[in-house]
């Protein structure tokens, strides 16, 4: 399986607001190793969310560069990024984004209409993602058949459908019970060690953020300081 390693470098990211400047980060500099498992935290408006979005090639920063794997997304166009996230990156939300007249099969396949391949490769992959995620037997059960940790499971499968390099996650655990909660950081912990995927995750759970290898905080827009979790020692990368 695949692995990427992530470098930021020197990132600036200004949103303007009529002619008022807004600071969201101020020079930061990060490095994620392949295969390593890493979560974000800091207060609101702190520049979390958007150095995610910055990673995964969904906004550009104002300078400064990043690069993922051999990818050096500053210089890369809006097309050649659209193509790059849809094979490299698995995005993960809060909010499990769904569409509700479509299975969870359905729903998981989505990301690979983008690929030419076959319907019955399309199928063997979305069922193994499927059973990644602990979910052969809802192949056919839509959104509303599904409860709210079996919807971000299927919000999972279709993130990693495509076997990407890196999986970013918001607040995935975000909208769901403790117990739901320990249930979907398990198999992203599975992901990780199992799998060998670089995974982002952002949280303002300190429970949630236990299950990362390295924690690393955000104020103001600048690292304040990061954490190695011992237990849970970084893999290396295969």
């Amino acid at each position: 399986m695949s692995a990427a390693d992530i470098v930021a470098t020197s990132v600036r990211k200004v949103y303007h607001k009529d002619r008022i400047e807004i600071p969201v980060l101020d020079g930061l500099s990060l490095k994620i190793d392949a295969g390593e498992f890493v979560v974000l935290m800091g207060p609101s408006g702190s520049g979390k969310s958007t150095l995610l979005h910055l990673i995964g090639g969904l906004d550009s920063p104002t300078s400064g560069s990043i690069r993922v794997g051999e990818y050096n997304l500053e210089r890369m166009t809006e097309r050649e990024l659209t193509a790059w996230r849809s094979r490299h990156v698995g995005f993960i939300f809060q909010m499990y984004h769904l569409v509700p007249v479509l299975t969870a099969a359905q729903n998981v396949e989505l990301p690979l209409l983008l690929f030419k391949m076959s319907s019955a490769e399309r199928r063997e992959r979305v069922a193994t993602a499927l059973k990644v995620v602990g979910l052969a037997d809802r192949t056919d059960h839509r959104p509303n058949q599904l409860s709210g940790g079996q919807e971000q499971r299927v919000a999972i499968a279709r993130a990693i459908v495509t076997d990407p390099d890196v999986i970013l996650a918001d607040e995935p655990t975000g909208d769901l019970d403790a117990k739901t909660s320990e249930e979907i950081l398990a198999l992203l912990n599975l992901l990780n060690s199992e799998f060998n995927k670089t995974i982002l995750m952002v949280t303002h759970d300190p429970r949630a953020a236990s299950h990362g290898q390295r924690v690393v905080h955000l104020e103001k827009g600048v690292l304040e300081r990061e954490e190695r979790n011992p237990a849970r020692p970084a893999m290396a990368a295969s």
